[in-house]
């Protein structure tokens, strides 16, 4: 919200006295004095920065210490096309500057500008909490002219509710010049708000009022939330913002797991229930950030279905009520118009996103599901020295084409009594793989093992940043006790590697966790 301050009144067409009102307070805080625009070139009409009366009129702190609401004053806020904001780095950081773009259409859909206002609010987010921050704001004139503004904002300490986040064991440090291509990540938490961290450890932005992120995706300057208890979608802003939106289904009950960017939306999983039978984390749909549900794959219908045209008991494999599928990440690939859906209990099924037609399965063949000829006229074969995915989580494809997942390793935990629950590792590794669909082949084309040190048997992630780099979340190693989160350059080596508490048994520390651009985010 654009916030009312005393001695400034809106700058519109109610009346002449405003607007002198406006431009008296301008010129009380100085005229252009707190920046510097672009120069006029010599002989041409002067730019809109070299003109500009805007100014820096206060600083208000936000949702969390992260937060900060800056606001700038002048009539040529009218001029403007974006405003950009970089935060300095403390002395001794290694992960680059904070530095988020904001359009000028964004500020207004948030309602942090007004139309025909002379003042706008612009939230600063990724500060250091406890600590005197230099921020530059840049503001981008519609003539292609800039103006640098320049803020000091003193944020107040953080003390972690949970007392995990801001207690980090740093067991490799990021060093001076590492060659990574991410300096920010976030963490999915079911303790809170998604928790970004810089690759110096740091925290450097967490929210109030939401009491479960594990659900979530971040797009568009907002973090888009699945509700755990309800089908509802819950819209987090950089600001603190949050606003809700229930999912117009009459079966669905809950969301689970993971979001994932999709097609046309968000890729999330639901459970469902209708005329009194439960669908346990067996639905896949695709919902816009509002709620809109744009496709929905039910894939307890899909497989049965296909099972019972090929002559098998699809009874036997499809079992409402029970956790049979546990479907936990969905991807998107663009290259055939397709989904790959992650079901830890069996495989990976790829399936026509118009049409839900089955592709491939590709799994470990010593489990239940290959005992059914039907799902094994599917499987994918893998080439020998290659590793099945077991258990698998945060399924995604590389820039270079690879099916890239984390393999946890462990075996199937809700197959019939006596059906084969398949291999089991003692640690986890990462894998790519190259997929041939005309061969229906499969190969490992690299994997990361850590030295075959940590094992992570649920939960869990790896998802490649820019230039290949990539980010590992063990979410449950030792035991349960501590989740791990590492760095990998372009050849795999360890860049850093952080442990941080985990709640006993569970995985709600980081169950999940992905790059965000917080070093180059555009606001749109």
């Amino acid at each position: 919200m654009v916030k009312s301050m005393s001695g400034f009144m809106h700058y519109s067409a109610r009346g002449a006295c405003r607007i002198a009102l406006s431009l008296t307070t301008i010129a009380l805080f100085g005229c252009g004095s707190s920046g510097t625009g672009s120069a006029k070139p010599s002989g041409l009409q002067p730019t809109q920065a070299a003109t500009s009366d805007i100014v820096i009129y206060d600083d208000v702190p936000g949702a969390s210490p992260f937060i900060s609401l800056l606001t700038v004053l002048g009539l040529s806020i009218s001029d403007l096309a974006a405003i950009e904001f970089t935060i300095a780095p403390k002395p001794g950081s290694v992960s680059k500057p904070v530095d988020v773009w904001y359009a000028i259409a964004a500020l207004t859909e948030s309602g942090n500008l007004a139309s025909n206002d002379a003042l706008v609010t612009v939230p600063i987010v990724g500060l250091y909490a406890g600590y005197e921050n230099q921020v530059s704001v840049q503001l981008h004139f519609q003539d292609g002219s800039t103006q640098t503004l320049a803020a000091s904002i003193s944020t107040a300490t953080y003390a972690d509710p949970t007392g995990i986040y801001d207690h980090p064991n740093i067991i490799i440090k990021r060093a001076t010049g590492s060659a990574l291509g991410f300096d920010f990540f976030v963490m999915k938490s079911a303790l809170g708000s998604p928790i970004v961290v810089d690759t110096d450890a740091e925290i450097r932005w967490v929210a109030p009022g939401i009491t479960n992120g594990q659900t979530s995706a971040f797009q568009n300057g907002e973090f888009v939330i699945g509700d755990p208890a309800s089908p509802t979608v819950h819209r987090l802003q950089l600001d603190g913002t949050i606003s809700s939106s229930p999912v117009a289904s009459p079966t669905y009950t809950e969301f689970h797991h993971n979001f994932d960017p999709g097609n046309r939306g968000i890729l999330g999983g639901v459970n469902t229930k209708s005329a009194g039978v439960t669908n346990i984390e067996s639905t896949v749909v695709e919902i816009t950030s509002g709620g809109a549900i744009l496709n929905q794959w039910d894939m307890g219908a899909i497989l049965s279905a296909y099972m019972t045209s090929e002559g098998d008991d699809a009874s036997a494999f499809v079992r409402p009520g029970v956790d049979w599928f546990h479907h936990n990440a969905t991807v998107y690939d663009p290259a055939d118009d397709s989904i790959i859906v992650s079901s830890r209990e069996n495989f990976l099924i790829k399936l026509d996103y118009q049409t839900g037609t089955i592709i491939w399965i590709f799994g470990d063949p010593t489990k239940y599901w290959y005992t059914f000829p039907s799902l094994r006229a599917k499987a994918l074969t893998l080439a020998p020295g290659g590793l099945y995915p077991i258990g698998q989580h945060g399924i995604s494809i590389t820039s270079d084409g690879l099916l890239m997942l984390f393999d946890d390793g462990d075996p199937s935990a809700n197959q019939p009594a006596g059906a084969p629950a398949g291999q089991s590792l003692t640690y986890s590794p990462v894998v790519a793989y190259s997929i041939d669909a005309a061969s229906m082949t499969a190969q490992e084309a690299w994997s990361f093992d850590y030295g075959q040190t940590l094992f992570s048997p649920v939960c869990s992630s790896a998802y490649e940043a820019p230039g290949q780099s990539i980010l590992v979340d063990y979410a449950v190693t030792d035991g349960f006790r501590q989740a791990r989160l590492v760095g990998l350059d372009p050849t795999h080596n360890v860049v850093f590697d952080f442990e941080y508490s985990n709640q006993v048994d569970t995985c709600n520390t980081s169950w999940n966790a992905t790059p965000i651009a917080f070093d180059n985010l555009t606001v749109n």
